[in-house]
């Protein structure tokens, strides 16, 4: 077969079958139009049948002057370019989200130290409180002993203050005691009279006189019986005070000689309440004593 007539042939045919429609036509497709093949072997006076089942490699696109068909290979390309701009487009997610991650983590770091800045503030003040308190308030001192039942137990915990504190009569004070007989250990006792007062004992009726006046004592434990080394009627010097225990019999205070007087620079302050109630193997805590004593 002469191809060149063939391709002639259509070209010869273009303007009458496509017109002004610009429509698209492939040599030898399976959907070509039976007449318009019939009427191209007619004009090249070729059989129909024979050129069909002739074996050769023609692809012929005829389109319009307007047309425009895109390459597989610029598919590709297309293809490509859209998958940079969604990895583009991934990747700007990825880093706003980046971004955004190391925001949220500076603001929490930023509350932490704010919380911990908190904390730090709240404990400073507690501890200089606290110091205002234990130099200033008062403080806390353990009973140890009897010498101040019923009103103090053993192994009570108590607070006493000497924040701008005067002795009078009838305070519990702690003081510290003579260093060459008790070792400076802080003793606990009661005021009974203070500088300038008269202080008289009735061993055998167990009264106790200040400036000739019978004491009213409901705190004592029992009568006052146990002279010890007392010889009065005696009177306080000045800037001294006369202390005794409730516990009266049991008691080691201003009647004996190793304690006598107590220096009032010796006090270490007045007991306000009872913190916590002591207990020991005999007695069980008891926190109804909890509170101020008198």
């Amino acid at each position: 077969m002469n191809v060149s007539r063939f391709i002639k042939g259509v070209a010869n045919m273009k303007d009458e079958y496509l017109g002004e429609d610009d429509i698209e036509y492939t040599a030898l497709d399976e959907s070509i139009d039976a007449e318009f093949l019939a009427s191209i072997t007619e004009d090249l006076d070729i059989d129909a049948d024979e050129l069909i089942g002739e074996d050769f490699d023609l692809d012929i696109s005829v389109v319009g002057d307007e047309d425009f068909v895109i390459s597989e290979d610029e598919d590709i390309v297309a293809s490509e370019t859209k998958d940079e701009i969604e990895d583009t487009k991934t990747k700007d997610k990825t880093k706003d989200k980046g971004e955004g991650e190391d925001e949220d983590g500076k603001e929490d770091a930023s509350k932490v130290r704010m919380e911990l800045y908190d904390w730090l503030q709240c404990i400073v003040s507690a501890i200089i409180c606290g110091i205002f308190i234990f130099v200033f308030v008062g403080r806390t001192i353990s009973v140890d002993g009897r010498s101040m039942l019923d009103t103090l137990h053993d192994n009570d915990r108590v607070i006493m203050t000497n924040l701008f504190y005067a002795p009078k009569n009838g305070d519990i004070v702690v003081f510290r005691s003579p260093a060459d007989m008790f070792g400076g250990t802080p003793l606990v006792k009661r005021v009974i009279a203070i500088a300038g007062q008269e202080v008289n004992i009735n061993f055998d009726t167990g009264e106790v006189f200040v400036n000739g006046n019978l004491l009213d004592e409901p705190y004592i434990r029992e009568i006052t019986t146990n002279r010890i080394d007392f010889a009065g009627p005696v009177t306080v010097p000045e800037g001294y005070i006369f202390v005794m225990g409730d516990n009266r019999n049991s008691s080691s205070d201003s009647r004996d000689s190793r304690v006598g007087f107590v220096d009032t620079r010796y006090i270490l302050g007045k007991v306000l309440l009872i913190a916590i109630p002591g207990e020991d193997e005999t007695t069980p805590r008891d926190w109804g004593r909890f509170g101020f004593v008198h």
